[in-house]
Order: structure tokens, then C-alpha cells, then sequence
């Protein structure tokens, strides 16, 4: 009996390796999954392993019954040896094979209720990982609807290599084998047991949570928690209605602090009103937020809904997170821009120290006049500020984006083609500054504007007329066009600005009573000044009259119409007085025997 089954066996290891060694040695054909044929053959392996086990325990009994023996010994302990040796290479080979799936194999779940169990990554037969993942889930789901489910009807049975997970003793749940227990490094046996108690754990704890019992208790506490929503939203309310009541109250007492000096910016109406409306919408947006942030606490209640409550609290706490983190990201930004800040902010403030000090001339440089010192100070204090934004840009945050780029090149090119008649007239405020035609306060002339300056910007100057006529002249007109100023010879250190008017008197009265009766006219008029004395030119002989310009000089020179004016009524009163006849150029008188003829 021992001899037949000695033969049996070496007939079967015979064939194995003989199975072994038509094994083909290339790889795959081209468009066969690696994966199955990697899978195939290990389960193949595993299949040669169980009939090796077979063969080393009956070769172990021989062993025991041949101690006498020492060549039948040496024979059956070559063959043990040779099986382990098959035995290691066939491990190492299937740890080779297994790390290169689970490069490309995937796990599919075998869930219920939407939770996960287990994850199924191997094949059985005709049954791929999926479909077997499908048909376990579908057969778990049914247990767990059976009405009367006894979690000790489950038991594990083994079946010539395979572990069946069996309920009632009939209908089978699930089959561990081939290599499901490779693939996690375990036993079959071990991994069959793993997956019964998780089975009946999961079960248990789904018909716990879907009880009749668990259920009310969930529509209980659904009731409390609607119950304190409409109470908080209750208690909101009362909030916003008596603030908005406090408001409308206390408008006149909290609501008039928004004045510049003594000129009110936002009334106190405008102010109630603003406020109103901005309570009534801070009201429904804090409501929204009250009840979308009980919706998470609802749907966590029902295990149906429960994924629900990460995905809305995910649409709330995502942005918030994002934006906290870019918050603290660009703290350290942050800190650069406020020093870069406060740095020109002192540095400015110590330029326009100095030109201020330089206008009140309690600091004079040579060559720098007082009245240059504002406008350079805002040239100065200009270029600053644009330094120090293109300091501070980088820093800024979202300057490198894309679109922050394409809105400052958008900004840039609309204001170089809008600004070239304003570029003008800056560059030539710039150069009318510095060249110092007229001071504010000047009588001048700017084409056919005649006028005292009220105001020097960059942009225009303003003029206003004896008319009190105001005139806005553009400075690039200004620099393009002839100035006259009066006042420029007026000041203390000067002679003054000269007031002349041309007479015209005839030939019969002598030239030298003639000045004499000028310069008396124009010591006569008020604001006329006595030193420089006045003096008389004769401008031209004409045909009938001789003309006279009487020059006489005052320091008043806003005041020429004025002049002007006493200056003509104190030359009639003088000649009048004389009985000298002032002749005008279209008027000449024929004398012919004591009767007088007008041309």
C-alpha cells in the first residue's frame, strides 16, 4: 500500500515539473493584460504549492517509517530538500509578481449603506476584482435586510484551499482563496476571519442606526434643533430692531461727527439711512448663515445625509481656510509694505520741513528763490510717492497675476493718450515756476487778458480781471504767449511802474508851460509817487499839434484804472485853468477875422 502510494506521488511530481518546465519563459503577447497572466500564473503557483505540501507530508511519513534504511533516507531527504528548494524560488518569484500588480492593480469596495468594508483587489475564476467586489456588496446588502438576522448564523467553512464565509450553512457570502491572503500577507484563514467579524460588526452597528428607535430619536432632536433656530432667528431680530430703533433715536447725539472743520460731510439723516439699510441686510445675511450652518447639523443626524454635512461645511470653511492662509502668507508682505510706508512718510515729512523753512526764508540757499520752494516741494514729494509704489508693488498682493498686470498696462495706456494736453500744460506750470514771469498778486497781461493773478497751479493760472472777471488760462497758452507784467517794478527796491498819456496841443502855446502843466496834472493824482519826479516827452510834430506824453510813476499798479482815470481829469482841470485848448488828431481850428470854422 505504501509502494502505491510512493508511485502515485513521484508520478505527480513528475508531472508538475514537467507542467514547469513548458512554462513559457517570454512575455506576454501584445494586447494581453499583464495583470491576469501575472495573476494566473500565481494562482497557478499557489495550486503547485497545496500539491507540494501534499508531497512533502507524505514524503515527512516515509521518512519516519525507512529510519533503517540509509539509502532510501538519503533519497526521500533529497527530494524534501529539493522541494524546498522549489518551494523559496516559487516565493520569491510570487513577491515579484505581486509587487508589479499592485503597481497597476486597483481595490474596488465592497460597501453598504455607503460605507466601505473592505476592498477587493484579486480575481476568482471567471470572476474579476470588480464583479466579485459587486456580487459580495449585493449579498452583504441582503443580509442586512433579512428581517430576522442572527449574526452567529455566519461561519467560516473550508472548502480543499478556500474559505467560504457562509450563512445558514446554505447560501455563500463570500469565498477567500487563491490569493487574497498573498495580497495582504496573510493566510487565507486569517483574512476570512478578518472579513466575517467585520462583516458582522457593520451589519449590526447599520441596524442599530436605522432602528425604529434611533429614528425617533433623530426626529426628536431635528425638532429641538428647528426649535432653537427659530428662537435665535427670533432673538436676531429683536437685536437689528432695537438697534435700528437706538439709531433713529440718537441720531442728532452719535451721527453728527462727520465734519471737516465746520462743514459737514454726511449729515445725520444720510448717516441713519445708511445705517438702516446696512443693519437690515447684516440681519438676513446673519439668518442665512444661522440656518445654512444648521443644515450640517440636520443632515449629520440620518446616516442617509450624512455625507452631505462635509460638503456644506466644505463650501464655507474652504474659502475661509484659503483666505486665512493667503492672510498669513502675506503677513510677512504685509510688514515690508508698512516700513517701506512709514519710512517716506518721515522722509517727506522732513523735505517739506525744509522748504517750508526755505518759504519762510529762515533758510536761504543762493539761486533758490522763496517762492520755488512749495512747488518744488510737491515735485519732490511727487517723485516719492511714485518711488515708493514701485517699491511697494511687488509686494502687493495678486501683483504678478496675470490679470492685475493687464489692468495696470489698461490704466497706464488710457492715461498716457488722455493726459497729453494735461502733460503740456504741467511741463509748462513747471517752466512758467521757475522762470517767475508773474508771483499771485501780480497785474499782468497774457495775450488780451489784463487781470491781477489769483492762483498758480500746475495745470492753469487764474486772472482776475477790474471787472471782476475771473479767467482760467491754460500755462501752456501762458508759456506760448507774450506776458506783460505791471507789478514786477513796483516793489520797494524799484522806481515803480510808469503811467503815460499823449496829448496833442497846438504849436501857439510853448512847449516849456506845456511840461510845467503836465507834470503838475500828474503830481495831482492820487497814488502818483514824487520821486522819481514825473517827466514829459514830445512824441511827434504833426502838421497841426504837437504830441506830449506825460510819464509819471507809482507803485500801485493794480490800481491803474484807477490812475489813469485822475490822471485825464486833472489834465483838463489844469489846462482849463490856463485856457490852453487840448486838440485831438481829427480836429483843427481855422482862425479868419475874429471867426471860428470847424473842419
Amino acid at each position: 500500500m505504501t509502494y502505491f502510494k510512493t508511485l502515485a506521488i513521484s508520478l505527480l511530481l513528475a508531472l508538475t515539473l514537467y507542467c514547469r518546465a513548458q512554462e513559457p519563459s517570454v512575455g506576454p503577447a501584445p494586447g494581453i493584460d499583464s495583470t491576469a497572466i501575472n495573476e494566473a500564473l500565481m494562482v497557478k503557483e499557489e495550486q503547485q504549492k497545496r500539491i507540494d505540501s501534499l508531497v512533502k507530508a507524505q514524503l515527512m511519513q516515509q521518512l519516519a517509517t525507512v529510519s533503517g534504511n540509509a539509502e532510501r533516507t538519503k533519497e526521500l531527504e533529497a527530494q524534501l530538500h529539493k522541494i524546498a528548494v522549489n518551494d523559496s524560488l516559487r516565493n520569491i518569484a510570487q513577491l515579484e509578481k505581486l509587487k508589479a500588480m499592485k503597481k497597476t492593480a486597483a481595490g474596488y469596495p465592497v460597501t453598504l449603506t455607503h460605507d466601505t468594508l473592505f476592498y477587493i483587489y484579486t480575481r476568482t475564476g471567471s470572476f474579476n476584482a470588480k464583479d466579485r467586489a459587486v456580487a459580495v456588496s449585493a449579498k452583504i446588502d441582503k443580509l442586512y435586510k433579512t428581517p430576522f438576522f442572527e449574526p452567529d448564523s455566519l461561519t467560516i467553512v473550508e472548502n480543499e484551499g478556500y474559505y467560504d464565509i457562509i450563512y445558514n450553512s446554505t447560501e455563500v457570502i463570500l469565498s477567500v482563496g487563491n490569493l487574497d491572503g498573498l495580497w495582504f500577507g496573510k493566510s487565507n484563514a486569517e483574512l476570512a476571519g478578518e472579513y466575517l467579524g467585520i462583516i458582522k460588526q457593520t451589519i449590526a452597528k447599520e441596524r442599530e442606526v436605522h432602528s425604529v428607535v434611533n429614528l425617533l430619536k433623530r426626529l426628536g432632536l431635528v425638532a429641538v434643533i428647528i426649535t432653537l433656530l427659530v428662537i435665535i432667528v427670533w432673538f436676531v431680530n429683536i437685536i437689528f430692531r432695537r438697534f435700528t430703533r437706538f439709531i433713529s433715536v440718537n441720531k442728532d447725539k452719535y451721527l453728527n461727527f462727520f465734519r471737516l472743520k465746520k462743514t459737514k460731510i454726511i449729515t445725520a439723516n444720510h448717516l441713519e439711512t445708511l445705517l438702516i439699510r446696512l443693519s437690515f441686510f447684516a440681519k438676513i445675511l446673519v439668518i442665512i448663515l444661522l440656518v445654512y450652518l444648521s443644515l450640517p447639523l440636520l443632515f449629520s443626524l440620518f446616516p442617509e445625509t450624512e455625507s452631505w454635512t462635509s460638503t456644506l461645511l466644505s463650501w464655507i470653511l474652504a474659502p475661509l481656510k484659503s483666505t486665512l492662509k493667503a492672510v498669513i502668507d502675506y503677513l510677512p508682505n504685509l510688514f515690508k509694505v508698512v516700513v517701506i510706508y512709514f519710512v517716506f512718510k518721515y522722509l517727506i515729512k522732513g523735505v517739506r520741513y525744509l522748504f517750508y523753512e526755505i518759504k519762510r526764508e529762515n533758510i536761504q540757499i543762493r539761486g533758490f528763490h522763496a517762492e520755488w520752494a512749495i512747488p518744488t516741494f510737491n515735485i519732490l514729494r511727487f517723485i516719492l510717492y511714485a518711488f515708493m509704489l514701485v517699491i511697494v508693488f511687488p509686494f502687493l498682493p495678486g501683483s504678478s497675476s496675470p490679470a492685475f498686470q493687464g489692468v495696470s498696462v489698461f490704466l497706464g495706456v488710457l492715461i498716457s493718450l488722455g493726459s497729453s494736453s494735461a502733460t503740456n500744460n504741467i511741463v509748462a506750470g513747471l517752466v512758467i515756476t521757475y522762470m517767475r514771469p508773474f508771483k499771485v498778486g501780480d497785474r499782468v497781461k497774457i495775450g488780451e487778458v489784463v487781470g491781477d493773478v489769483t492762483e498758480k497751479t500746475m495745470l492753469v493760472t487764474r486772472i482776475k480781471t477790474i471787472k471782476n472777471e475771473d479767467i482760467t488760462v491754460p500755462n501752456s497758452t501762458v508759456l506760448s504767449s507774450s506776458t506783460i507784467n505791471y507789478s514786477s517794478h513796483t516793489k520797494s527796491e524799484n522806481q515803480g511802474l510808469i503811467i503815460h498819456y499823449t496829448v496833442t496841443i497846438g504849436y501857439d502855446v510853448p512847449w516849456q508851460q506845456v511840461y510845467e502843466l503836465l507834470i503838475e496834472a500828474a503830481l495831482k493824482t492820487a497814488y502818483i509817487i514824487k520821486e522819481p519826479k514825473p517827466f514829459v516827452l514830445q512824441t511827434s510834430l504833426d502838421d497841426y499839434f504837437i504830441s506830449y506824453q506825460i510819464n509819471a510813476y507809482t507803485k500801485e499798479a493794480n490800481r491803474q484804472a484807477v490812475i489813469y482815470s485822475s490822471l485825464l481829469e486833472n489834465i483838463q482841470d489844469v489846462f482849463n485853468q490856463h485856457g490852453i485848448e487840448i486838440m485831438s488828431p481829427s480836429y483843427h481850428v481855422v482862425r479868419d477875422g475874429g471867426k471860428e470854422k470847424s473842419e
